[in-house]
């Protein structure tokens, strides 16, 4: 009777052993899973959901994420308002679920920044910029031209259309300098 029960209890410590190695392998296995996931997979998972954002040279945003790009996201604010945050301009997002998204497909994942400010030249829309820099104000105005690592803005008013007469500045700005564009 005795041996009976010191092999038992061998066999239930030895299936505990296995148990937590196995709990241990998943475990591991899981940490590898989630390290391999980026930020932007994450915002893809948080897609039509409300989010605020917090940005390095602008005030919190918050509102439903709309799209995220290779390099930026787009929020629709209240008031009709459309919001261009480049990435890099992020320094942390509230709200996101628990979800993460790989990229949607080829053509999905190369559509950025550039691509999305090139669609609001051509739109003639005019917009608001905030930059990072120490004495950085907002620029208001409508994007002429978006090279390869910058922006060219007509600055007028934006409740005046881009006329000659309207226009008292042509400002170049580097997008790496760009923290969140707004647009109505």
């Amino acid at each position: 009777m005795r041996l009976d029960a010191l092999f038992e209890d061998l066999e239930s410590q030895f299936a505990a052993l296995q148990d937590g190695d196995l709990y241990g392998e998943v475990a591991e296995r899981i940490r590898a899973e989630v390290g391999k996931i980026t930020l932007l997979d994450r915002l893809r998972g948080a897609v039509g959901t409300i989010v605020r954002v917090e940005l390095t040279h602008a005030e919190p945003v918050q509102g439903e994420l709309v799209r995220v790009g290779k390099d930026c996201v787009l929020l629709e604010a209240e008031r009709f308002e459309e919001w261009l945050i480049p990435v890099e301009a992020l320094t942390s997002v509230h709200g996101l679920g628990p979800w993460a998204e790989p990229a949607e497909g080829a053509v999905a994942a190369k559509l950025g920044l550039a691509h999305l400010l090139r669609g609001i030249a051509r739109d003639r829309s005019p917009v608001t910029l905030f930059c990072a820099g120490p004495h950085a104000h907002p620029i208001t105005g409508t994007i002429d031209r978006v090279g390869a690592d910058f922006i060219e803005v007509a600055e007028h008013p934006l409740d005046a259309p881009r006329r000659r007469t309207e226009v008292y500045n042509t400002r170049l700005v580097p997008t790496q300098a760009l923290s969140a564009l707004r647009r109505r």
